[in-house]
């Protein structure tokens, strides 16, 4: 992910989306710099590596554009972004994988009365731990945990049932716990 070596205009927002819809570059390289940083976060979460999120985030960008015009005004526009991103990312992982092969028949038992070893991560190696978990996990783990959607919002997105979202979250936790586990276990034996 390239940082930007400038400092951006004073630009209002409105300014910047009116620009962008004009199709003035400028505006729109703007528009880019402004938020690439926060929308990459985003993209990794979903992104299996950091190659495919920084395609999520140039595809992102390009549906942001095209859409731009249907920005209503109403509500956060870095909320109305995101949620171009998230999307984004779900189509991306849908069409390169089915379904059933994201979500691997693990059937291991939910680890009970662990520490929360969340507490103890900074982000970005926790961001590395979600990152190794399977696509279909990743997906439902961050659009439960991160995102904040219901598991009746994810089975629409996904095209899934309730219940296979919420085993797939259960799932995603002890798959989480079980990374986690390792990563402490291969600190301790340093």
């Amino acid at each position: 992910m390239i940082t930007p070596t400038y400092t951006l205009p004073l630009i209002t927002q409105e300014a910047l989306i009116s620009g962008c819809i004009s199709g003035r570059a400028d505006y729109q390289k703007i528009l880019f710099h402004k938020y690439a940083s926060t929308m990459f976060a985003v993209c990794l979460r979903y992104a299996p590596d950091y190659h495919q999120a920084e395609d999520f985030l140039q595809e992102g960008f390009i549906k942001v554009f095209n859409k731009l015009h249907q920005y209503a005004n109403k509500g956060s526009f870095e909320g109305w972004l995101r949620t171009i991103f998230v999307n984004n990312s779900i189509e991306a992982l849908r069409k390169n994988k089915k379904w059933y092969e994201l979500f691997p028949n693990d059937q291991s038992p939910q680890l009970v009365n662990s520490a929360n070893i969340l507490d103890q991560l900074a982000t970005e190696e926790l961001l590395h731990c979600i990152q190794k978990l399977p696509d279909g996990y990743r997906t439902i783990f961050n659009l439960y945990v991160i995102e904040g959607f219901s598991h009746r919002e994810i089975s629409t997105m996904l095209e899934i049932s309730e219940g296979t979202s919420k085993s797939q979250l259960s799932r995603a936790r002890t798959a989480l716990q079980r990374i986690l586990n390792n990563r402490d276990n291969q600190l301790e034996s340093i």
